[in-house]
């Protein structure tokens, strides 16, 4: 009977990687699935086995250990992150110059991904059929023109050399408040998150003026609004011996 309840906690509890596939992949856990085994649910026990252990943070990225929680819930999780979280991103893009070689629609659209620091909580829901506010829209505004260089060298065949303002990048977007944002916001650096992405390249008498709003929006809606670039899960690994290793071979494990 021992053994019988030992193979059932192995199913219970541990995906097998064996040679020809893999093994008890699927939940089995339910109320009335094993003899002998309360499988109801209960919020108590879930909050005393139930928790996460963060392996590394910083403010690209993290990850973490989700430990006494079944795969298909972690998979939500996932796809919580991926499309039910708020961000702000750049919903409209009104283009009143541009002179680029770059299409409105192709530059609108690279607008749109470019991710947006601001705190979604701040913000509400906008009705698309009212006019932005401050408590719903962000107003960014990217003017720039490029024009040449008087002191480049009359020598030289570098167009960072020859140009002003020739590489249009993110850094170059800046924050126009709308209503009474810049007090509300005085301490808040909204922006892009990232000042080093490539928009577009001009030459001399090219320009760009436009103007945009960022709304709060969910991942599901649109791939802009999600907050990540990735999500993903995977189980922890467990590996055991099924034999002593010794000698030789014990100098090729790596422990």
């Amino acid at each position: 009977m021992a053994a019988t309840m030992k193979n059932v906690d192995e199913i219970r509890n541990r995906v097998i990687l064996g040679e020809f596939g893999v093994k008890n992949v699927h939940t089995t856990d339910f109320p009335g699935n094993y003899p002998g085994y309360d499988d109801s649910w209960d919020m108590e026990k879930f909050q005393k086995n139930f928790r996460i252990d963060v392996v590394q943070l910083d403010e690209s990225s993290m990850e973490f250990d989700m430990v006494g929680i079944d795969a298909a819930i972690a998979n939500a999780f996932r796809r919580i992150l991926l499309a039910e979280v708020p961000t702000m991103a750049i919903e409209k893009v009104f283009i009143y110059n541009n002179t680029s070689i770059v299409q409105d629609e192709v530059l609108a659209h690279r607008l749109g991904l470019i991710p947006i620091k601001a705190d979604p909580r701040l913000f509400e829901y906008r009705n698309t059929e009212e006019e932005g506010s401050e408590i719903d829209t962000i107003q960014l505004q990217l003017k720039i023109k490029c024009s040449r260089n008087p002191r480049a060298s009359k020598d030289s065949s570098d167009p960072r050399e020859l140009y002003l303002n020739h590489m249009v990048y993110s850094r170059d977007i800046k924050w126009v408040p709308i209503g009474n944002q810049a007090d509300v916001f005085a301490d808040s650096s909204i922006g892009p998150v990232h000042d080093d992405i490539l928009i577009a390249q001009l030459r001399p008498g090219q320009e760009l003026d436009i103007l945009m709003h960022c709304v709060k929006g969910i991942g599901k809606d649109h791939a802009k609004f999600s907050p990540v670039a990735t999500a993903s899960y995977r189980l922890l690994p467990e590996i055991t011996l099924l034999e002593p290793v010794e000698g030789e071979k014990a100098e090729h494990v790596p422990w």
